[in-house]
C-alpha cells in the first residue's frame, strides 16, 4: 500500500487563535469544531489540516509538549505568480502571522518567501515564475 498524507496535525497553544488564522485569515473551511480539536479543509487536492491543543496532542502521542526552534518541518504552497506569493504572505500577516523571510528572487530562478503561523510553524510560498 502506498503511503498518503490525508491530514497534517499541528499542536497549537491557542486553538481559537489558530482556528481564526487558518479559517478566516487564510480561507480554510472549518469541517469539525470540538473543544480541543478543529479540522480545516484547505481545498481540493490538499490534505486537511488538524489543529489540536498542543498539550493534548503531545499526550495523545505519549511525548513531552516541550519544544522550540526549528522542528525540521515546513509547509510549502506552490502558486502561479509572484503577485500570488506576495498576496498569500500578506494575508498571513494580516491574520496574525509573521514574515520569516521576505519574498525575493530565489537562486533557482523562482520567487519565494516564508511566513510563520501564530505558533511558529513555517510556511514557504513559492512560484517558478
Amino acid at each position: 500500500m502506498a503511503l498518503q498524507v490525508t491530514a497534517v496535525m499541528l499542536g497549537v497553544k491557542d486553538l481559537a487563535r489558530s482556528k481564526k488564522f487558518y479559517g478566516e485569515g487564510l480561507g480554510g473551511t472549518i469541517d469539525k469544531d470540538y473543544p480541543a480539536f478543529v479540522s480545516v479543509s484547505l481545498g481540493d487536492g490538499s490534505s486537511s489540516l488538524a489543529l489540536y491543543e498542543r498539550e493534548a496532542a503531545a499526550q495523545d502521542a505519549g511525548v513531552s509538549a516541550e519544544g522550540s526552534g526549528f522542528t525540521g518541518i515546513s509547509f510549502h504552497y506552490i502558486v502561479t505568480s509572484r503577485q500570488t506569493v506576495d498576496e498569500v504572505i500578506g494575508s498571513a500577516v494580516a491574520a496574525g502571522g509573521e514574515v520569516v523571510k521576505a519574498a525575493a528572487a530565489a537562486q533557482w530562478g523562482g520567487y519565494s518567501g516564508y511566513f510563520s503561523d501564530p505558533d511558529g510553524y513555517l510556511w514557504k510560498v513559492a512560484t517558478a515564475d
